[in-house]
């Protein structure tokens, strides 16, 4: 069954923006997993601009479903994620002037270094997920590092279907479509987790979880969005409604 990780990210936004307590981020998981999240995800960026330290150990501390850190692939990181031990780390690539993550990590030309990291995840316990573009080269490298997960980058995707209207059968959506779907398929033939995410939203989803094989939709901005109308726990279970009832109807069909 397809699961949904609620990225709670820019929760943590809204709080810096006056360096305040609130909203809490540590609520907010309570709220996703109430609303039926399959764990919860948070981004401990070098330059702290919405998760802090002390958000990943109470959520460490508290949360009840799987905690999945989004981290650069550096030192710090690396010591961190060791100590706070979450379920699962996903190595990202990290600007400090991007606004969100921009495109996947390149895995083929730094094999030697990624693969150090993921076996000293691996030695703390810890499954590594690598964040990848839709590329078999960076596939097979995924593999060779010993990354356990990759998550298709769908930023691309989900821009070709805002520029096409909305058009869920426009060539140039179905060409991105095509493109994650082989990727995915490749991840499951090489003996990993196909995960997606990355600018998912209420009106894109559902192409997505129908694809084969895909286990676990990871989404933020959208149901933060979402949530400031119609609240948290309503807004993370009409996201897990529209992906459920798309891959049953890929299923079935």
């Amino acid at each position: 069954m397809i699961e949904l990780g609620v990225n709670i990210d820019h929760v943590a936004t809204l709080r810096q923006a006056r360096r305040s307590y609130d909203p809490d981020p540590l609520w907010a998981a309570v709220e996703a997993h109430l609303g039926g999240a399959d764990g919860i995800t948070v981004h401990l960026r070098e330059d702290r601009r919405h998760i802090q330290d002390a958000d990943v150990r109470r959520l460490r501390d508290t949360t009840q479903i799987k905690l999945n850190l989004e981290m650069a692939a550096t030192g710090e990181m690396l010591a961190i994620a060791q100590d706070i031990k979450p379920e699962m780390a996903m190595l990202v690539p990290e600007g400090r002037h991007e606004i969100t993550t921009e495109g996947g990590l390149d895995i083929v030309s730094q094999e030697a270094r990624l693969k150090a990291i993921v076996a000293r995840l691996a030695d703390a316990g810890i499954v590594t997920s690598v964040f990848i573009d839709a590329d078999l080269a960076q596939v097979e490298a995924a593999a060779r590092i010993g990354a356990r997960v990759c998550e298709i980058h769908t930023g691309p995707y989900a821009q070709a279907f805002y520029e096409q209207g909305r058009d869920a059968e426009a060539p140039a959506v179905l060409r991105q479509v095509a493109l994650i779907r082989d990727a995915g398929a490749a991840v499951r033939q090489l003996g990993m987790r196909f995960n997606a995410g990355h600018a998912l939203n209420y009106f894109n989803v559902e192409p997505i979880a129908r694809l084969p094989g895909v286990r676990e939709l990871h989404i933020g901005h959208a149901i933060v969005s979402r949530a400031v109308f119609v609240g948290l726990r309503a807004a993370v279970r009409e996201m897990k409604t529209l992906m459920r009832d798309a891959a049953r109807s890929a299923v079935q069909g």
